[in-house]
């Protein structure tokens, strides 16, 4: 399996970090290469190591989740460490921002320490697979004491030749405003880093914190194969976590 298409250290991350603050996501463009894609989207139902989830079991739409569990396929290992390693700056700062007092470790593997001790030892990390007329409905993964504020949220097919439909959606709730939705375009191999719940917002009194979900839209033609990456660990006991999720 090949690296993913684009370098981490090639990245503006002064932009990325702006788009992050302003709006709750920052788009990577071929992200990941096509090979890998390819090789990703097969490993959904295709591989008795992934534990799978019917959404409609969890209430959370229609379609299945494919756990990785603790071990993800290389070279997502790497890949992941490498994105917190840059987004922990980001998730200090917001934490700063909203005084909270919890600091990110520089590396992942001690912040996933933190995450066992606090009894969070259950991986989150999965692909998804959404048929005709499948969708994922809004929620966050924001169980824990240590939750990573940021998430990464790829697509592993082909818009318009392997499916129709299936948009990535955003809401954002703001204090006593209407909902905000996003719908972030995705091609094959592109990854959206987005807030994983909540994220500091400049209003005209100061920060204050919104409330962000996210969702896959109703496929109408074929099939959607994606992937999240999440940076903690949910507690064990939270086999179910997205239905508690949703209203968050």
């Amino acid at each position: 399996m090949t690296s993913p298409a684009t370098p981490l250290d090639t990245l503006d991350w002064t932009a990325i970090a702006a788009q992050l603050d302003s709006e709750g996501y920052a788009l990577v463009p071929r992200a990941v290469a096509p090979d890998h894609a390819r090789a990703l989207a097969r490993e959904a139902g295709a591989s008795g190591a992934l534990h799978r989830v019917a959404l409609d079991s969890v209430d959370l739409g229609r379609g299945d989740l494919f756990y990785f569990g603790a071990s993800l396929p290389q070279p997502l290992p790497q890949w992941r460490a490498a994105f917190y390693r840059r987004l922990a700056h980001v998730a200090n700062r917001w934490n700063e921002t909203l005084n909270i007092a919890y600091r990110y470790p520089a590396e992942l593997d001690e912040f996933l320490e933190h995450n066992r001790q606090a009894g969070q030892t259950q991986a989150q990390s999965h692909l998804n697979r959404l048929r005709a007329d499948d969708y994922l409905g809004l929620h966050q993964r924001s169980h824990g004491e240590h939750v990573f504020p940021l998430q990464v949220v790829a697509l592993l097919s082909e818009p318009g030749q392997d499916f129709t439909g299936g948009e990535l959606v955003l809401t954002e709730q703001r204090p006593r405003m209407q909902s905000r939705p996003m719908v972030v375009p995705l091609a094959r191999g592109d990854a959206a880093i987005i807030a994983t719940g909540q994220r500091p917002f400049k209003g005209s009194s100061g920060y204050y914190r919104v409330n962000l979900r996210h969702a896959i839209s109703r496929v109408r033609e074929g099939e959607r194969i994606g992937m999240e990456l999440s940076f903690h660990d949910a507690p064990e006991a939270s086999r179910n976590q997205h239905k508690f999720a949703q209203d968050a």
